[in-house]
């Protein structure tokens, strides 16, 4: 009935795909795990972040100011 040739096929296959499932998994751990890297983020876009916040702040100041003024 179930030839032990295909059988021994289909496990190998199946071992291969496992790994193959398996080596994905720790791809995408590794590539979350470096994307979410606060410390790296926060070094590599420091100026920017900090060049935002004084163009935020300063649009802020403006708007706060002329709804205090006449």
């Amino acid at each position: 009935m179930n030839d032990p040739l295909q059988s021994s096929e289909l496990e190998q296959r199946a071992a291969y795909q496992r790994e193959r499932l398996h080596n994905s998994v720790a791809e995408l751990r590794t590539n979350v795990r470096e994307r979410l890297d606060v410390q790296r983020a926060a070094h590599t876009y420091l100026w920017r972040a900090s060049g935002a916040a004084a163009l935020l702040s300063l649009a802020l100041g403006y708007a706060v100011a002329g709804a205090f003024t006449d």
